[in-house]
């Protein structure tokens, strides 16, 4: 019987899990973004803990194919992704399976080969995958509350800096992290004008990848270098940082002064206090460079790692930046209430639901607005993922859900953020599919509301 509470529905679970794996070797399976490679690295270190036999597999999504190719012996527990892949899962007929996991699922599907940790069963509390897998393995063993800064890190890169109450309270209490008012642009820990060059969260238009406008908008702000060296972003005062706001928001007004001040992290890596959003963004840079390994041995503090994902970031960011100017500058297929970027190959889909999110935080785009990115994946394939523009918006795992009915995949995510991949073949039909429930959509919404339909075709 499933329990109502988070917390013993985690007892429950590792309980489970330590009676199945005895003498048995485990097959950990983690998505390879920030929040799926911290999930990875906690877990395997508590496997190596308890002596335990085991393999990693670090993927970019979880395909059907990819289920039906687990050995059906193994003990499985999928970290970050599966609560999309029921259906597959139970039809690959595995003979053990383990899912920590906090996207949309329904339990009704839930096969009984299954056991899964997951927020949206019960209570609902807005917690990473990371910090879920942190809170299992202090279930088996209370020495694991080591690795609480690897959840907070898997939390920040999966936005829930602003939701670390409950649960996220205790586990950034057992991570040492520092938590400082600053100014919410990353890497907090560096100079400015280079924090400020590289910025893709938010956009500064005009600004962001062009270091004389920097240089200009830091000069308006009253900010000047000492030494020949600017401040690091957290080392600014009240009025500087007030200042350089100013400025910003000058460039894009559609940032608030509430939405450009917050609560940094500031965690322990390799004996230096770090920014935990930069810390997240070269582990998802590694990642999308294809190497997830680069990014666990990061996570775990090897120092040659470290050597390679810097190298790596910094890499990514040049191709951000770059991603970005054709994104705002491609023309789109438009409508009422969506907009969808059809990259092709001019974007990685790697950084296809990257480009998507930061389109979303944009200037001019109204709040609600749907943001469709598509990319080829070199295989053949096609990643979409969409994104709502601010708070309000259609869920987006229902809609893409919905599309998909029509085509061979399945959908992962959340309300706001979701995605999923197709063959390159239905690119035409998946684009006509999707604008064809967009508009559907809007002429539901404009008769609940006994507003006459507006279809944009």
């Amino acid at each position: 019987m499933r329990s109502d509470s988070l917390e013993s529905l985690l007892k429950e679970t590792a309980d489970s899990f330590l009676e199945k794996v005895k003498g048995q070797s485990v097959e950990v399976v983690s998505h390879f973004d920030s929040d799926g490679v911290t999930s990875a690295a906690i877990m395997v270190q508590t496997l190596k803990r308890l002596d335990q036999k085991f393999s990693l597999r670090i993927i970019k999504s979880l395909t059907k194919e990819f289920v039906y190719s687990l050995d059906k012996e193994k003990t499985v527990i999928f970290l970050d992704l599966a609560s999309g892949n029921l259906k597959s899962i139970g039809e690959a007929r595995l003979k053990k399976v383990f899912i920590i996991d906090h996207h949309e699922v329904n339990p009704e599907d839930i096969p009984d080969n299954v056991e899964i940790v997951n927020p949206e069963i019960c209570e609902k509390q807005k917690i990473s995958s990371s910090g879920l897998t942190y809170l299992f393995c202090k279930k088996i063993d209370e020495r694991n509350k080591e690795f609480a800064k690897l959840a907070v890190i898997g939390m920040i890169g999966d936005m829930l800096d602003k939701e670390m109450g409950g649960l996220n309270y205790g586990i950034l209490e057992e991570g040492d992290i520092q938590k400082r008012r600053g100014l919410l642009i990353y890497p907090s820990t560096r100079p400015i004008n280079k924090v400020l060059e590289f910025s893709s969260s938010p956009i500064i238009p005009g600004v962001t990848g062009d270091p004389l406008r920097v240089i200009e908008l830091l000069r308006e702000a009253g900010l000047k270098p000492e030494n020949g060296r600017y401040k690091n972003l957290v080392d600014l005062t009240e009025e500087e940082m007030e200042n350089l706001v100013t400025s910003i928001i000058l460039r894009n007004p559609k940032k608030k002064h509430k939405d450009l001040i917050g609560d940094l992290f500031l965690v322990k890596m390799f004996g230096k206090l770090e920014d935990a959003r930069e810390i997240s963004a070269k582990i998802n840079a590694c990642s999308r460079a294809g190497k997830p390994e680069v990014a666990l041995g990061f996570c775990l503090e090897n120092a040659e790692a470290k050597k390679k994902a810097e190298s790596i970031h910094t890499k990514y960011r040049q191709q951000l930046i770059s991603g970005i100017k054709y994104a705002q500058s491609e023309e789109k297929i438009k409508g009422k209430g969506y907009v969808i970027l059809n990259a092709k190959d001019r974007i990685k889909d790697t950084m296809i639901g990257t480009i998507s999110s930061i389109l979303a935080s944009s200037p001019g785009y109204e709040e609600g607005t749907t943001i469709i990115g598509m990319s080829y994946d070199g295989n053949n394939k096609i990643k979409i993922s969409g994104r709502n523009v601010g708070k309000e918006g259609r869920n987006l795992k229902e809609l893409l859900s919905d599309v998909m009915e029509s085509f061979d995949g399945e959908v992962g995510g959340h309300h706001s953020a979701a995605g999923c991949v197709i063959d390159i073949d239905d690119e035409e039909e998946f684009i006509n599919k999707i604008r064809k429930h967009l508009e559907i959509e809007v002429v539901k919404i404009g008769r609940e509301n006994n507003l006459p339909p507006q279809i944009s075709l």
